[in-house]
Order: structure tokens, then sequence, then C-alpha cells
């Protein structure tokens, strides 16, 4: 797999995370690359990083459209 390709596919899956602590994660790892600062991760962090990519791996996720009409509907019902 090219950087290119890798890249996207890293994006795509990216956008498709919708667990905000495992998008911290993400950004502080990027952040790090970036400075020289050290990122220690908590245990609960990498548990929530372990359960979430065993949730994408399962095809346990929603886009965010998806879960905006979800979201939608269920206002309508209320």
């Amino acid at each position: 797999m090219s950087t290119l390709e890798l890249k996207k596919n890293l994006i795509q899956r990216i956008v498709e995370i919708d667990d905000v602590a495992f998008l911290k994660a993400i950004k502080k790892m990027l952040d790090s690359k970036s400075s020289s600062e050290v990122i220690a991760i908590t245990p609960e962090i990498r548990n929530e990083i372990e359960t979430s990519q065993k949730e994408i791996d399962k095809g346990l996720l929603i886009s965010n459209e998806e879960l905006e009409k979800e979201i939608e509907e269920w206002l309508k019902i209320k």
C-alpha cells in the first residue's frame, strides 16, 4: 500500500469514528508527531482505543449523517 493510499484509508476511517475519547487519542498522537513531547496514554484511553478498534473491525459503526438522521427521527417521535 502506498503512502497516499494509506493516508486516504486512514482519513476515511477517522471520518467514520464518533467516539470522542478515541478521536482525542488520535489527535494527541498526531500532535506528538509535530512536537517532541512524549504522550502517556492512560489505561482507560488505551482500553477505549482497543474497544473502538474492535467495534470498527466488526463493522459496528455508523456514519455521522446516518446518526444525525436517526436523531432527527427520534426527536420527531418525542
